[in-house]
Parts: structure tokens; sequence; C-alpha cells
């Protein structure tokens, strides 16, 4: 009982700390005190679920997320084999990081942390193009070409009637004549 918090670490460690242990008598009040504490932990066996949803956050380098979901994952029971942890692993990322790396399909997860890395390196030096820059460049062209042709369609409406407005032959002559484009 003596040693048991030193093997302890993070919440469990804490938790330890701040027990009053003269109250445990015998290594099975401890256990037992331990166990009630953390049943929650043992209850929530991750599956393969929630791993789709664990995102990259903007703070943390691609390594650091892909570390902090592989420990995750390797709490799901049972355990999941390289080719679905490589699967699920490729459909929790985002569509820049995703798209760049289904060559991770078949390798060991290690080297999918390496694919992963070097799409994060391309991104910030823009050798690889954002998914999100590429549609906000895409509707701000569309948007910006819209109000072109709009502008275009009505500049070449009030030509046209300006034109009808005058005669045919007033029209002309403000157009000049041939030699004086040459």
């Amino acid at each position: 009982m003596a040693y048991f918090g030193e093997g302890l670490t993070g919440v469990a460690f804490e938790w330890f700390t701040d027990q009053d242990t003269s109250c445990w008598h015998v290594w099975d009040d401890m256990a037992h005190t331990f166990a009630r504490q953390f049943q929650y932990d043992i209850d929530l066996t991750p599956d393969r679920n929630p791993f789709s949803n664990l995102k990259k956050k903007p703070t943390e380098s691609f390594r650091e997320y892909a570390i902090k979901w592989r420990e995750q994952a390797a709490r799901v029971k049972p355990s999941m084999d390289d080719h679905e942890l490589i699967t699920v692993f490729l459909q929790a990322q985002d569509p820049d990081y995703f798209q760049n790396m289904m060559s991770a399909m078949g390798r060991p997860f290690w080297k999918a942390i390496k694919i992963g890395e070097m799409v994060e390196n391309g991104l910030k030096t823009e050798r690889i193009t954002s998914q999100k820059v590429l549609k906000a460049t895409t509707q701000a062209v569309q948007i910006g070409s819209g109000n072109f042709s709009d502008t275009n369609d009505k500049d070449e409406e009030t030509m046209t009637t300006s034109g009808l407005r005058r005669g045919p032959r007033e029209h002309l002559k403000n157009v000049g004549s041939p030699s004086d484009f040459l």
C-alpha cells in the first residue's frame, strides 16, 4: 500500500495525494476506494465511433494530435488492427489532411504521422492549397464575376438603348472614320 501512490500519474496521482490514508487498514480498503473513484473510466471504455470526431486543434501540431488520437484509440476494446486503425484515423481528418494522406493506407501508424507532418508543412508553406482557402477564393471569384457580368449587362443595355434613341447615322458619327484608327 505504501508504494501504490508512486505508480500513479495525472488525475489519479492528484486524487491519491488528497486522500486520508489512515482510513485504509488493508489493501482491499484502498483498492475499493480507488476503484469506486475511477469506475467511470472503466465503464466508458471507448468504442470506435468517437474517434472520427476527435479533431486536430489549431494550437497543436499534427504529431501532438496524432499521438493523442493514438493513445485514445489504444483504449478501444477489442483492439483495432493496423488497417482499421489507419482507416478510422484518416476518417477523422479534415479535408486537407484526408485528401493528402490517402497514401497512408496499408502502412504503419508511425508512417501516417510522418505523412501528416509533411502535409502540415505543405499547408504552412503553401505548397499544398488548403481546401478552405480554395473554397473561399472560388466563392470570391464567383461573387466578383457575378457582379462584373451584371455591370456589363447593364452597360450593354444602356449603350444599346442610347444607340437606339439616336438615329443610326448619329450613332455612327460618334464612332469615327476608319482613318481615325490608323
